[in-house]
Parts: C-alpha cells; sequence; structure tokens
C-alpha cells in the first residue's frame, strides 16, 4: 500500500472512475450552486427589510462569512485526509462524512426563519461540503497520470458546471425555497454513492502514517513562495481569475433586475447560466485532452483568461439583455479551457505527494477567497462608485493581471 498511496500514478484511469468522481463533483456543486445562485439572494430579499440592511449588503455578508469558512475548511480537510488511516482508505470516509453533513446543513438553511439562521446554515454548508471536495480533489493526484489529468481536470470542470445548471434548475423548479433546499440536499448524497461504493480507495502503509503533532500540522499548512515560488504564483494566478469571475456572478440575480429590468430576473439567471454551460462544456473536455497531447499548460490558462478579461469588459460597455447572453457565451468557452487546464496545472506544481490533500487545499483558498473579497469589493462599487459599469470594469482588469502573471510560472511548460 505505501507505494501505491504516495508514488507517482502511472497507470491510467477508466472512464468509469472518471465519471463516478465527476458524480460526486457534481454533487459538491449543486450543494453550493442552488443557494448562490438562487435561494440565498431571495432568502436575503425575505430578511432584509428587518435587519436594516439593503438585500445587496445582508447577501454579501452572508456569503462573505460562509466562504471565510471555506476559507479555512478546505486545507484543514484535506490535511485530515492526508493524514487518515481508516481501513476505507484516506479520502472516501471524508466524501461520505462531507456530503451527509451537507445534506444536512441545507435542510437546516430550508427552515431559516431569519437572518442569522441563514448565516449559521450557509456557514455549515460551507464547512461539511468542503471536507467532502478536499477529498474528493485529492483523489486526482492520487490515482491519476501526470498526462492524463488535463482530460479529467476536463471532466470534473464539467461537473462544476453541470452542478451549477442542476443546482439553479432544482432551485428554481422546486416550487419554494425550502423545497429547493431539499432538493439540492437529497442530490448531494445521492450524486456521492457511485464513486465511494464502487472504488476501493488508497490506505496509507504503516511506515507511512506520520506522527501527529498538532504544532506540525498547523505548521504545514504555510508553503513559502519563496522556497515554493511555481506553487505561489500558480496559486495567486487562480485567484486573480476567480475573483474577477465571483464579481461578475454574485450580483447576477440583482443586475437583471435592477439595471436591465429583466421580466423573470430568476428565468434569466437559469437561462445564462444554460448558455455559459452549454459553452463551457464544448471546450472544457477538448482543452484539458489537447493540453494533455502537447504536454503543455501555460498557454492554454493565459489566453482562456485573457478571454475572459474581455468578455468581462464587454459586459461592462454593453447593457443589454443581449450582451448578458453573448458575454456569458464567451465567459463558458474561455471558463471550460482554463478550468480543465488550471487544474492540471495546479497539480503538476504540488510540493510533496505525502500532503497532496493539504497543498490542493491550500490551492483552493484561491476559489473560496474571492468569495470573501468580492462582497467587499463589489458593495461599495454598485452602491457608491460608479454602479455595475464600474464593477464589471474592475473585474476585468483583476482577471487580465490574472492571466498576465501565468508566465511567472516556471517549473511548467
Amino acid at each position: 500500500m505505501t507505494a501505491e498511496a504516495l508514488a507517482e500514478p502511472t497507470a491510467r484511469v477508466g472512464e468509469g472512475w472518471t465519471a463516478t468522481l465527476s458524480l460526486a463533483n457534481v454533487a459538491i456543486w449543486v450543494g453550493w450552486y442552488g443557494p448562490l445562485q438562487i435561494l440565498l439572494a431571495q432568502q436575503a430579499e425575505d430578511f432584509a427589510p428587518g435587519t436594516g440592511m439593503s438585500k445587496e449588503t445582508l447577501l454579501a455578508w452572508v456569503t462573505g462569512v460562509g466562504a471565510a469558512v471555506s476559507l479555512a475548511a478546505n486545507p484543514f480537510f484535506g490535511a485530515l485526509s492526508d493524514r487518515t488511516t481508516a481501513r476505507w482508505g484516506r479520502r472516501a470516509p471524508w466524501i461520505v462524512a462531507g456530503a451527509a453533513g451537507g445534506a444536512l446543513s441545507l435542510l437546516l438553511l430550508a427552515g431559516a426563519g431569519g437572518l442569522w439562521a441563514m448565516a449559521v446554515g450557509w456557514c455549515l454548508v460551507q464547512l461539511t461540503l468542503n471536507a467532502a471536495f478536499a477529498a474528493v480533489t485529492a483523489a486526482v493526484p492520487d490515482r491519476v497520470p501526470r498526462l492524463q489529468r488535463g482530460a479529467v481536470g476536463g471532466w470534473l470542470g464539467a461537473a462544476q458546471i453541470l452542478g451549477a445548471v442542476v443546482g439553479t434548475g432544482l432551485a428554481t423548479a422546486a416550487g419554494g425555497i425550502a423545497a429547493g433546499y431539499a432538493a439540492c440536499a437529497v442530490f448531494v448524497v445521492a450524486g456521492v454513492l457511485p464513486y465511494v461504493l464502487r472504488y476501493r480507495d488508497l490506505r496509507l502503509g504503516a511506515a507511512d502514517r506520520p506522527v501527529w503533532s498538532w504544532r506540525s500540522f498547523a505548521r504545514g499548512f504555510w508553503l513559502s513562495p519563496r522556497r515554493y515560488p511555481d506553487f505561489g504564483w500558480a496559486w495567486l494566478t487562480r485567484f486573480l481569475i476567480n475573483l474577477s469571475n465571483a464579481l461578475v456572478l454574485l450580483y447576477l440575480l440583482y443586475y437583471l433586475r435592477d439595471r436591465l429590468h429583466h421580466d423573470d430576473p430568476e428565468q434569466g439567471v437559469l437561462i445564462l447560466t444554460a448558455v455559459d454551460s452549454a459553452a463551457l462544456l464544448a471546450t472544457v473536455v477538448v482543452g484539458g485532452v489537447w493540453s494533455d497531447r502537447v504536454g503543455r499548460r501555460k498557454p492554454f490558462v493565459k489566453w482562456s483568461g485573457v478571454l475572459m478579461a474581455a468578455a468581462t469588459a464587454l459586459l461592462a460597455a454593453w447593457q443589454t439583455w443581449t450582451g448578458a447572453i453573448v458575454v456569458a457565451a464567451l465567459l463558458g468557452v474561455a471558463l471550460g479551457v482554463f478550468m480543465s487546464v488550471d487544474f492540471a496545472l495546479m497539480t503538476d506544481v504540488l510540493p510533496k505527494a505525502m500532503d497532496r490533500g493539504k497543498d490542493l487545499g491550500v490551492i483552493n483558498v484561491a476559489n473560496a477567497l474571492p468569495q470573501v473579497a468580492a462582497p467587499a469589493l463589489a458593495a461599495p462599487i454598485v452602491t457608491h462608485l460608479g454602479g455595475y459599469r464600474m464593477l464589471y470594469a474592475v473585474a476585468a482588469l483583476i482577471g487580465l493581471a490574472g492571466a498576465v502573471l501565468v508566465g511567472r510560472i516556471r517549473g511548467v511548460d
């Protein structure tokens, strides 16, 4: 078991393994996107009159606090899974426990009667689903050889956007806030079961089990950018591009309602999500496979980031429903390539095999931290500093900076 758990994988994984891991990923993203796209915004609108806050500020506060929980939870549970010695393996126990806890937390949100219950419920969703997500992500460098990771990353990227579509669809079609949360909860549990029931997880051998120390455990979360510069630059580029994307998505429902005066903004969000998803699905696997075949990552990540920045700038300049549809399509094309190839690039710069879960958790902070930073940036821009036009211009500049900095990574082509 020692060599199998920690050695660099060489045997290609099969289609069934990729499909069931992708389904588990879909389930986790349903648990996040159903609330983020529709349900939390609806609850914020319901609860805002009694709090003295606008719906935008209330939503920004709740999602920001939840993202702060995610910020800590992902690397923490990734590190725990690295050190887990259960007979079911290192990753599977956390996938099961995280999905079950996420479903229960979604049901708690369904019954929220005010701001504080909403905030606590969302924080629990972030805590538990990040435990599952950290373990699912770490399974890729555990099992997939380097020159297959672009393709597998493509399927996981497709799973993320499919999770957004399914989550948004369930939240919209269920017939109410509580029913929407319940539908998402059921999907979360059902989606992870095929992977954990069908495939044996890898276990640490006795010789590889680390001696537990809280001090060394805590110190392990700091990875010096000076010692691991490629890891540091890869983290920063992902953070900036994700921050740009988070600024676009945060107030999408309110943008359609208040700026474009769309007749049915909830349905509008679903339409834009579907357009974005269709475009993304057209490129996400193709981009990953192409990257594997040519053996290069950086050009794909750089130019997809440039296209995302250009599309976001177009959203600032062309504020119509037609413009929103065009931008959604362009963002989907670019994001598909970025998601698959950037994930493969991240696995190529991991410092140690023993710490794959923890190090990927640190990288995933670059996904969660923008959810904290975006509300802090977006709320004052929208309310005091120029509105949605300025918000999307700022988002475009941030995304462009992320694309340019990809060139600072030296150890990956």
